[in-house]
């Protein structure tokens, strides 16, 4: 078949929110999504050190095993730099059959499957040159997975940008190599990696090319807050390899290749209403926007390169009802996302979501998050046809994929997490047919 549509990239396509999910972004106490989340003042002690000016947020720079008032951390932010070490293990399996031969899986869990990461980051807030509003970042990220085709075994680069906000924090612009999943769209449930759907979930904007943990790439990023409640945000980078993200490790190993051959420009358009919860009025996010790739991708069609592989998405998220007026962001919310790409040049083809959360459903646990989601996503009726035509799959290849996802997150000490969760996915590969799976995971992530 079609080498941008091979097993391999299917594979890793049906995994990438699984890596972006261990990218060690999970929920902080009395979140709120991070989109939203301002610039932290110049001053502001430690947290200008932590991240920031993206569309998820990591814990507070307190929130560790090691306390804060350590000489080792406070002899560093004082200095205006802060040394974070993330470390996550993953495992995953479906429940309803036994396990199949090593060389007849086709999806996550099929196998009892595991990942094991551990992700150092370098942050300084810049005051030596008297900078405010300022930060350079350098992550780094070691992966090894116990199922190749699911994702890299690699240690490499992951972000290395100067960030900068501007009038009041009005103007936020990055620049450097970004993943951009943490930074455009808000694909994490709550803000957070909580809710994470095993299978596939929300792949279309990394199948047009969007850079996403662990995979980065040179860019730069600019968000307008066009009044308290709007803002606008444009991106530009290098377009992730066509092929998918096994080529892209074995093109980049170390993640530092400005611009491998045939790999060109991807532009990001983003627009949202973002309204902050408050003692009189409940949370409201709204998002919508446009991918567009210069980049050529094979054709199922004609077997030609074309360029203009593009996603366009739209994405809400409502707070129900609130549960805590000292902490207005906590409460039930639900949301819904849709997705869709050219059936042309991707194998996932549209995708829906409909999601409902509680950001502290117990009031004496501010960091737990409960989520349920239910997603549908379209595979691409040319490729299936392809694949009949080819004679790799039979006349009931799978059409189509449907997940309900539980899942519940908890803090379970000082900068560790918990995140359970169960998958049912209806669908799980496109080809063969396989029954359907019930995926169960579990997280534990520990931020240093």
């Amino acid at each position: 078949m079609f080498h941008h549509l091979s097993k391999a990239r299917r594979v890793f396509l049906l995994a990438a929110l699984l890596g972006a999910a261990t990218a060690g972004n999970a929920q902080q106490p009395d979140s709120t999504p991070a989109a939203a989340a301002p610039a932290p003042a110049a001053d502001s002690y430690p947290e200008n050190l932590n991240y920031i000016g993206g569309d998820t947020s990591m814990p507070p720079m307190s929130d560790s095993p090691i306390r804060a008032d350590n000489p080792y951390h406070k002899a560093l932010w004082d200095m205006g730099v802060a040394l974070r070490v993330i470390a996550q293990a993953v495992y995953t399996q479906n429940t309803l059959h036994a396990p199949v031969a090593a060389d007849d899986q086709v999806y996550v869990g099929e196998r009892p499957f595991q990942i094991g990461m551990v992700q150092p980051i370098l942050s300084a807030d810049l005051r030596q040159l008297h900078l405010k509003r300022a930060q350079l970042y350098v992550g780094g990220d070691f992966d090894w997975v116990s199922w190749r085709p699911a994702g890299p075994k690699t240690f490499q680069l992951w972000d290395l940008y100067f960030y900068k906000a501007l009038g009041a924090n009005r103007v936020e612009i990055k620049a450097g190599y970004v993943s951009m999943n943490l930074d455009f769209i808000g694909l994490f449930v709550g803000g957070s990696t909580a809710a994470g759907a095993q299978g596939v979930y929300a792949v279309l904007p990394y199948e047009a090319g969007m850079s996403y943990f662990p995979l980065t790439s040179p860019g730069a990023t600019l968000r307008v807050k066009s009044t308290p409640n709007t803002y606008i945000k444009f991106g530009l980078q290098r377009s992730i390899d066509p092929d998918g993200g096994p080529a892209e490790v074995a093109r980049n190993q170390t993640g530092f290749r400005f611009m491998p051959h045939g790999d060109k420009a991807l532009l990001l358009q983003e627009a949202g209403y973002l309204r902050q919860a408050g003692k009189d009025a409940r949370e409201a996010w709204f998002r919508a926007g446009y991918l567009y790739n210069t980049t050529p991708y094979k054709n199922v069609v004609t077997g030609l390169n074309d360029s203009g592989n593009h996603c366009a998405f739209a994405l809400m998220d409502y707070q129900l009802r609130p549960s805590n007026a000292e902490h207005p962001n906590q409460g039930l919310y639900a949301g819904g996302s849709y997705m869709a790409v050219p059936a042309t040049l991707n194998g996932y083809t549209r995708y829906a979501e409909l999601r409902l959360y509680d950001e502290a459903p117990l009031r004496s646990r501010p960091a737990d998050l409960i989520s349920v989601v239910a997603s549908r996503t379209q595979y691409s009726p040319l490729l299936v046809e392809s694949l009949r035509q080819q004679g790799k799959t039979a006349k009931t290849a799978w059409t189509a994929s449907t997940t309900l996802t539980a899942s519940y997150s908890l803090r379970a000490a000082a900068g560790s997490y918990l995140n359970v969760s169960a998958s049912y996915i209806d669908g799980p590969a496109i080809a063969p047919r396989v029954p359907s799976a019930l995926n169960l995971t579990a997280s534990w992530t520990v931020f240093f």
